[in-house]
């Protein structure tokens, strides 16, 4: 087995489930730290600044959508919700608080492995915390290095992943993206997820960017998708 250099946090309070993952993640040479709590969850977080976190939703003292929410506050790691919890709107409510992948137990450790490994590549690709470019259309300017994204000279509130899909958009100004593209280019190519969270993530921005006195919109296509704009 060869060491990679990353780190993966697993979260669960189930030690037969991190004994697991534990077994089939050594084998791609991962370092594992592993929390039961959501306390405990954070503090390892916070000192060791894992590269992606697997996270149980039903944890003791903070639940998994509390931690997801915080480390979401500070990083853009790759989160992986591992849950029993099923439904339909769990799912959609875990992604929108910042949750990038939702693998619902009981699982195949070969697939939780494989969608590991292709979030770190997906980072890897992009440099780490994102691509170094700044990018300028109207009033909007959005440095990807720093994550920082401003409208007229004011700073915009956007989680990471509203931050990256709105990089992808204006990257592809003027062109049609459907939300199945969408979800591939910005959630992951072996995402499976459903469309709708593209439109709640598209809502989100629009009610963050006021764009009627910019030269651009985010137009929507019926039936297919959006588009960024440039009028």
């Amino acid at each position: 087995m060869s060491r990679n250099d990353t780190t993966v946090l697993v979260v669960d309070d189930d030690s037969n489930i991190c004994e697991l993952l534990q077994l089939y993640l050594s084998r791609d040479g991962h370092r594992l730290l592993f929390a039961h709590n959501g306390s405990t969850a954070l503090d390892i977080f916070r000192s060791e600044k894992p590269d992606l976190v697997i996270l149980d939703i039903m944890l003791p003292i903070i639940n998994g959508w509390e931690v997801c929410q915080l480390i979401r506050k500070d990083s853009d790691i790759p989160v992986i919700m591992l849950t029993a919890r099923d439904a339909s709107e769990d799912k959609v409510s875990g992604l929108d608080m910042g949750a990038d992948d939702y693998v619902v137990k009981p699982f195949d450790p070969l697939e939780v492995a494989a969608r590991v490994r292709a979030h770190l590549r997906k980072r890897k690709a992009a440099g780490g915390d994102g691509t170094a470019d700044t990018l300028r259309v109207g009033g909007l300017v959005m440095d990807m290095e720093k994550y920082e994204v401003r409208l007229n000279g004011k700073p915009v509130e956007l989680t990471p992943k509203e931050t990256q899909l709105l990089h992808f958009m204006v990257l592809n100004k003027n062109i049609v993206l459907t939300r199945n593209r969408l979800l591939e280019k910005v959630w992951g190519y072996d995402y499976v997820g459903e469309t709708r969270t593209v439109d709640m993530h598209v809502k989100k921005l629009r009610e963050k960017l006021d764009s009627r006195e910019q030269p651009w919109l985010i137009k929507t296509i019926y039936g297919v998708g959006y588009k960024f704009e440039v009028r």
